[in-house]
């Protein structure tokens, strides 16, 4: 469970200010250019995602014992791109707060993941997961400007939410014991803003759209998620006026990810969605360094065992 919803909350992003284009208009290029155009290297600094923060509900549902998990916490993402290589380098922080307590925190280098309960920590290199799991298409979490080389992307049935927003379906291109598929859904109007970049004279002020005013404004982290596993019929979020979870950032860069789902071989799926989202906004690296508890056991798992 904790492995899907890390690589899920990871998914992000797209750019710029918004102008109205009409649906017609947005093709399934469009949708996937603008979640991994943030993410890569050759991408203008300005148009890059750097770093966001959000809050988090988490629902996992696990097949066998007919269950479903909630969760909700906080998770911190930064990007660094300064060596040369298609995708820049990822540290997190995935902070649970409910129902129990959980760190996993990565500076790049190292991986932990700290379970109080069980007062134990599993401690993890960055560089030796990657290697035992290279053919795996989990490994996304550190190639978001790759969906389209790891992934066969495809418009999820329906294409749109209640709110039209963009659903695609991902399936990887090679077979894994982790994911069967992913579905994001992506925010229209960051892929409104994709379309448009560069448009200045067509660009007006998100924050004053009223298309982004929420009259009836959802309670976060309440969904009606289908019983077949398709696409969910409503989204959490808004709480008064504009959507808090706009996440637009300086110089327009939007963060796209309205939720994503993760659904394995066996029928269990784990879903995010975020709330009070940050873009661009700067995050210490100190937030990436994990203080190790006094006391804990600390487990340093090795081959293909290795990971979330």
């Amino acid at each position: 469970m904790i492995k899907r919803s890390l690589f899920s909350g990871l998914c992000v992003c797209a750019l710029l200010p918004i102008a109205v284009v009409p649906a017609w208009a947005v093709s399934l290029g469009d949708v996937i250019r603008t979640l991994e155009t943030p993410f890569q290297t050759k991408t203008d600094k300005e148009s890059r995602i750097y770093d966001y923060s959000a809050d988090f509900f988490q629902e996992s549902k696990i097949t066998s014992l007919n269950r479903l998990q909630r969760a909700t916490g906080r998770v911190e993402v930064a990007f660094d791109y300064r060596r040369e290589q298609t995708v820049p380098d990822v540290k997190f922080r995935w902070q649970y707060e409910q129902p129990t307590t959980q760190e996993i925190v990565s500076d790049g280098e190292s991986l932990w993941v700290y379970l109080p309960e069980n007062n134990q920590v599993i401690l993890s290199n960055i560089e030796m997961i990657n290697r035992a799991r290279q053919n795996d298409p989990m490994t996304f979490l550190t190639g978001l400007g790759n969906l389209s080389r790891d992934f066969q992307i495809s418009w999820a049935t329906p294409n749109t939410d209640v709110d039209g927003n963009y659903v695609l379906e991902l399936r990887p291109r090679r077979v894994s014991s982790l994911i069967n598929r992913l579905i994001i859904v992506v925010d229209r109007y960051a892929v409104e803003a994709y379309q448009n970049r560069g448009q200045d004279d067509l660009t007006v002020d998100p924050r004053q759209d009223p298309r982004l005013q929420a009259s009836k404004p959802p309670e976060f982290g309440k969904r009606n998620l289908p019983a077949n596993g398709g696409v969910p019929t409503s989204w959490g979020g808004a709480k008064s006026g504009v959507r808090p979870d706009l996440g637009i950032g300086p110089g327009g860069i939007w963060f796209p990810i309205m939720s994503t789902a993760v659904y394995d071989p066996n029928g269990n799926s784990t879903i995010i969605e975020f709330n009070n989202l940050r873009v661009n906004l700067g995050i210490s690296e100190l937030n990436f360094n994990f203080i190790m508890p006094a006391g804990v056991q600390v487990v340093r798992p090795t081959g293909q065992e290795m990971g979330f």
